[in-house]
């Protein structure tokens, strides 16, 4: 081990980077000489980094987290991802293995989990709840809430400036008109297109689920606590009627089938891969969205 390390000394860094890593990595004690060559690549290719920006080669300077970032930052155009991700891991273990005084750890930050969809049986017993509303305006906003957040996936803003006009009936299926600060035009599932119709023309220019002021946020509060059924139906949740929404769509376009082909686990990269497609025709979207659902 001690000749693995005495031993290094690479031509593609300078000679102090070079004894730079052979100090650092001999203090960290590697439990093997393998372990003990990737820790010496690490931190030589990071004494060579820090020299060029003129910084102090000493093990609490250059071995801070601030500055393996900066190297990390820096390398992105000379080193591939896996590279520079393996070579800040190695500095970091190094860094814990050799500074006695360690900045406190980030913070941990809970990942809010997915709301679960709702199950047929649920939004049936919401739809019965909202024809049961004592008033025929009620009736409605309560219908036209369900369907445009379960049948379109609306919620917040992008639900409450939804007029009764920005429904129409067009390119073979039932599509709302979405406006603000994400404008598009979404095809409504068909097994709420009658519900959801119903509700807009009853709304004609107003907005669907009532109010005057979109912009205020308890538009739809009122009206969701109405909805409450007892103990055993709790007040609907807007996320997770887009939930419901989400899911049905991704059934219906087989997006299970195609993650599971591709061997995709987690779709972070998808959103990259999907920009540089050209979206569907409004004929073409409705026939692919807005299935029965």
């Amino acid at each position: 081990m001690a000749s693995a390390i005495s031993g290094f000394c690479p031509r593609t860094v300078p000679e102090r980077a070079g004894a730079f890593a052979r100090q650092v990595v001999a203090s960290a004690a590697p439990h093997s000489v393998a372990r003990a060559r990737a820790l010496l690549f690490a931190a030589g290719k990071l004494g060579a980094f820090a020299a060029s920006i003129g910084l102090e080669l000493s093990p609490d300077v250059v071995l801070h987290p601030s500055v393996i970032e900066r190297f990390t930052v820096t390398e992105r155009s000379a080193l591939s991802g896996p590279t520079r991700r393996t070579l800040r891991s190695n500095l970091r273990a190094l860094s814990h293995a050799v500074l006695v005084h360690q900045p406190p750890a980030p913070v941990p930050l809970s990942r809010e989990a997915t709301k679960a969809p709702y199950t047929d049986a649920e939004l049936a017993a919401y739809f019965a709840l909202a024809q049961h509303q004592p008033t025929l305006s009620r009736r409605r906003r309560a219908e036209g809430l369900l369907a445009l957040s379960a049948g379109a996936g609306l919620m917040g803003a992008d639900l409450r400036h939804v007029r009764g006009i920005d429904v129409v009936a067009r390119s073979g299926g039932l599509l709302v008109e979405v406006r603000g600060r994400r404008p598009r035009v979404v095809p409504v599932l068909a097994r709420y297109h009658q519900v959801l119709g119903t509700s807009a023309g009853f709304a004609g220019a107003r907005y669907v689920v009532g109010g005057t002021d979109p912009n205020r946020h308890n538009v739809t509060t009122p009206l969701i606590a109405s909805l409450s059924g007892g103990t055993d139906l709790a007040r609907p949740d807007t996320s997770r009627l887009r939930a419901t929404w989400l899911v049905a769509v991704a059934r219906a376009i087989g997006l299970k089938a195609f993650l599971d082909a591709a061997g995709i686990s987690c779709s972070q990269r998808l959103g990259d891969l999907v920009a540089t497609l050209d979206g569907p025709g409004e004929p073409e979207a409705v026939a692919l969205l807005g299935g029965e659902g």
